[in-house]
């Protein structure tokens, strides 16, 4: 279904509605010009209340008029079953059986987990850099038996994958393949999610260590960056054109918006100069924009010129957090070019993924 070929709007269903992502969802869905929110799903101990009386609301805005007396349901596809898209906020250790059964039942789920990231057949999508992974998905439901008709499981990235991997491309797209990476996060505490990291543990101190991310940003980016099969039925995963990556995660002590310090080197040489990265950056475009998705930004990457930017507290709304920033681009004396990156984790970090992977989808006719 695209929008062209559709007057109503599609009912959307979140799962994990409770939790913090799913509150992002709900502010970030208000209003949409193509999805209207039907349904809400949380724990046994949130089904049965109306959504005002479940949450434990922890954003800056006012729950939505619209969702403050919907009903909430226990996870389960059969309360789901008049909806066309599911976004699932989910936690990872509950997130694996229910997106599968909710698939295996022909609905279409946009998940923020890991669990299914590196399944072979399931798209790791980075909405301003690979949406055309999306065309795996007709060879994914004919692996079912019965083929699905609509049913699909789609990921987003882990939210320090998604600021990374979004200048890498730009810079590949422009000067061929990058082959390392050094990448130093510096990640802030509502990527730990609700109630997070203690007070005594964060404030006035770095924690140089987050529990399985590094990993996540190493294995992640070649599966985002690789390729496609010629019959739409695999990913490279960058086989032929490997790219090596470094990670170090810390949390520091900002509430929103990952800060990443990053350098690279480039498989041809000579290297491109910083003035030649920047202007790539800055012309970088995106399948999403070119589809008039409502949610992507209108600028993929916004290049700082100023010496002390991008910073999280000055930066992490520009856009309403759905493009990515990047500064102080210059040579390093090390491999070539290094460069600074903020993104806005629980905006193109977390729910804006997974809406535009939707948009997308619905505007390709995946939906």
């Amino acid at each position: 279904m695209t929008a062209s070929a559709s007057s109503r709007k599609l009912k959307v269903g979140i799962l994990g509605a409770t939790g913090t992502v799913g509150q992002n969802f709900l502010l970030k869905l208000e209003s949409h010009p193509y999805f209207v929110v039907h349904a809400l799903g949380a724990s046994s101990r949130s089904a049965g209340q109306p959504y005002i009386k479940a949450v434990r609301w922890k954003q800056a805005y006012p729950i939505p008029e619209s969702a403050r007396q919907l009903i909430v349901q226990e996870c389960k596809a059969v309360q789901f079953k008049d909806c066309d898209i599911v976004f699932s906020g989910l936690d990872h250790d509950v997130a694996g059986e229910i997106e599968q059964e909710f698939s295996e039942a022909d609905l279409a789920v946009f998940s923020n987990a890991k669990n299914y990231r590196r399944a072979a057949l399931v798209p790791l999508i980075v909405p301003l850099v690979n949406t055309h992974h999306l065309d795996i998905v007709p060879h994914q439901r004919a692996q079912h038996e019965p083929p699905l008709k609509k049913g699909f499981i789609v990921t987003n990235a882990n939210c320090s994958t998604t600021g990374l991997v979004v200048p890498l491309k730009a810079i590949e797209d422009a000067f061929g393949p990058i082959d390392r990476v050094i990448v130093n996060t510096m990640q802030a505490i509502s990527g730990a999610g609700y109630p997070g990291v203690p007070s005594l543990d964060i404030f006035d101190n770095v924690v140089p260590f987050i529990s399985g991310e590094e990993e996540k940003i190493e294995w992640e980016t070649s599966k985002i960056l690789g390729g496609i099969s010629s019959d739409l039925t695999s990913f490279d995963l960058r086989q032929n054109q490997p790219i090596r990556v470094s990670a170090t995660c810390c949390r520091v002590p900002v509430l929103d918006g990952h800060t990443e310090s990053v350098s690279i080197s480039f498989a041809k040489r000579p290297p491109p100069t910083p003035e030649q990265v920047e202007e790539a950056l800055r012309s970088y475009t995106c399948e999403a924009q070119s589809l008039g998705a409502p949610s992507a930004p209108k600028a993929v990457i916004h290049v700082h010129e100023e010496p002390d930017r991008p910073q999280p507290r000055l930066d992490r709304y520009f856009q309403d957090g759905a493009g990515v920033n990047v500064g102080r681009v210059r040579d390093c004396p090390v491999l070539d070019i290094k460069f600074i990156v903020l993104s806005n984790n629980v905006a193109i970090g977390a729910a804006t993924s997974s809406i535009i992977n939707a948009e997308v989808a619905m505007l390709k006719g995946v939906v």
